[in-house]
């Protein structure tokens, strides 16, 4: 088992006034060589957006995004004519294929929005675009695994084109946890949304991460205090 510890003050940053973003890995104008990604997993931008500001309509291609409210809401719009709210709670995923436009703008006055933005490399090229979005309830995840993302969103998780699973977790301070994998072959890379944790002998604090190359089929996880978990369970060799 290999692991890579990402601190949060070590992350990229920029602040561009209407938007503050941290930057897991290399992504615009910061680029790290040893942080390019983890396996399919790409990009894991940490971003806050000011009341009434956003991102202009701007293209992708060939990738999964997946976004993650944690924060306020998000209003989207795209050239696939969907245009809705993602309210904190809420997971968004678009594969954006062989191309889409799309917006995303904070419609509040007053609050700011905090959302995780996530890439992953997909499977299949060229694939038609799509979107979806759901709203995973609180204590779904309440000291237990809540899968949000998977490959064919049979259990009620969004679905996208890898073989990748998302989940988040809630667990009560001095709490032993485990997660599954449900491919022996895919690493793990887990951040800490909130509270603090160990794992794999690491102790890692609020908006850390670590990737795990080669992981046992279960690992183990000790939350230290109350604890919000993002697990992402990706092909590390594809």
């Amino acid at each position: 088992m290999k692991t890579i510890v990402h601190r949060a003050g070590s992350r990229g940053h920029a602040n561009h006034g209407w938007l503050q973003t941290w930057h897991t890995f290399s992504f615009a104008n910061y680029y790290n060589p040893d942080r390019v990604h983890f396996g399919a997993l790409r990009v894991l931008n940490d971003d806050i957006i000011q009341p009434a500001m956003g991102f202009g309509t701007h293209p992708h291609d060939n990738m999964e995004i997946i976004t993650i409210i944690i924060k306020g809401a998000l209003e989207h719009k795209d050239s696939m004519d969907n245009g809705s709210l993602i309210r904190e709670g809420e997971v968004q995923v678009m594969s954006a294929g062989n191309g889409v436009y799309h917006s995303e703008f904070n419609p509040s006055g007053s609050e700011e929005v905090n959302l995780l933005q996530i890439w992953v490399f997909p499977d299949t090229q060229n694939v038609e675009p799509r979107y979806d979005q759901a709203l995973f309830q609180e204590e779904t995840m309440n000291g237990k695994w809540k899968n949000i993302v998977s490959p064919d969103g049979n259990d009620g998780s969004l679905w996208i084109h890898q073989q990748a699973w998302f989940s988040l977790g809630e667990f009560a301070g001095n709490e032993k946890v485990v997660y599954r994998l449900h491919k022996p072959e895919n690493g793990l890379y887990l951040f800490v949304i909130e509270g603090e944790v160990d794992i794999a002998g690491q102790r890692l604090d609020r908006r850390d991460g670590i990737g795990i190359f080669d992981p046992d089929q279960e690992i183990s996880i000790f939350s230290r205090e109350k604890a919000k978990l993002l697990v992402i369970e990706v092909p590390v060799r594809f």
